[in-house]
């Protein structure tokens, strides 16, 4: 099967559903946009960069569990799994789980960029030959259908890597864990999730206002796609990058901050900010482990195993269907 074509199963939002979004966020009070929207080709590439940075430890904890773990992870997961992994980017860490995987049916990468979905799925087919590999380029918050491999499964596994389940409110992040039921089944089913867990705000605030502005660039990019692509005339020197913990509510919030009174015009559409106002770009909610099995609980997922690093930075999440 080496040097097979896989073909993208090609589900992305439209350019319209991003004009849409981004008018409707700017419209509202609070203002905000949607984080999806961070991963054109640029910010793809960006989040990378940010991944690498001494200051963003979630990437490498996460990273070092999966190493040190691995075995353990793949004989609780068992032989002969479908492995759908939601949003893994370049796949790195998928990588790392596939090579302890006792002999996997199929993998299905489900991912927002198409640019790195092709790239990983790619580079997968090399390393794993005999693997199916079913990509689909897709907003996966959004309703869509799961490709079905050619032989059946003992198991389907979610891997939802990244703690990007904090990048969702707690009720809407308790409505996809509900979605990720659905997937799964049969019972016998499970969900594996990395989930940034709670901390110091020092320590927090570090990782998202990085020392280099990497993460300040990957920011501002949101504004450059809308230059780009929404016929949008933002100023980028007028705007900063700010992420702040809001301990009370348990997470990061990221913004951009008008520098000076402004009038910004996205396409036929004029929004006037005054000097220190805040867009809202992204949330980025904090678990504690406890929180975690709770919200899974209420979805109707059984709590199985977690692995975490010795400093309880980062937690992987193993749950099955009642």
């Amino acid at each position: 099967m080496s040097g097979r074509k896989i073909a993208v199963l090609d589900l992305a939002p439209a350019s319209e559903e991003f004009r849409e979004q981004f008018i409707a966020g700017l419209a509202q009070m609070p203002r905000t946009l949607p984080s999806k929207f961070f991963y054109d080709e640029q910010g793809a590439a960006l989040f990378l960069k940010i991944c690498e940075l001494p200051e963003y430890y979630i990437t490498r904890t996460e990273m070092q569990i999966l190493r040190d773990s691995g075995p353990k992870i793949a004989d609780a997961l068992g032989r002969q799994i479908e492995l759908i992994g939601l949003g893994t980017g370049a796949g790195t860490k998928t990588r790392i789980l596939l090579e302890n995987l006792d002999s996997p049916i199929a993998y299905i990468p489900v991912d927002i960029s198409k640019e790195q979905l092709t790239q990983s799925t790619a580079a997968f087919s090399q390393t794993f030959p005999t693997l199916e590999i079913l990509p689909v380029c897709t907003d996966y918050l959004q309703p869509f259908e799961l490709p079905t491999p050619i032989r059946v499964p003992s198991r389907k596994i979610v891997y939802f890597p990244g703690s990007t389940i904090g990048n969702l409110e707690p009720s809407a992040a308790l409505t996809f864990l509900k979605k990720i039921t659905t997937m799964v089944r049969p019972a016998g089913g499970g969900l594996l999730i990395g989930v940034d867990l709670k901390k110091s705000k020092t320590i927090l605030e570090r990782a998202y206002n990085d020392s280099s502005g990497v993460t300040a660039v990957f920011n501002l990019n949101l504004l450059v796609r809308a230059n780009r692509e929404l016929d949008a005339d933002f100023d980028l020197e007028q705007w900063r990058h700010r992420a702040i913990y809001n301990e009370k509510a348990g997470r990061i919030e990221m913004h951009l901050i008008s520098r000076i009174n402004q009038s910004v015009g996205v396409g036929d559409h004029t929004f006037t900010f005054a000097r220190g106002e805040h867009i809202i770009s992204e949330f980025s909610y904090k678990y504690s482990p406890e929180d975690m099995i709770a919200l899974a609980d209420r979805a109707g997922m059984r709590f199985e195993k977690v692995w975490t690093d010795r400093h309880r930075l980062f937690g992987v999440f193993l749950f099955s269907l009642k």
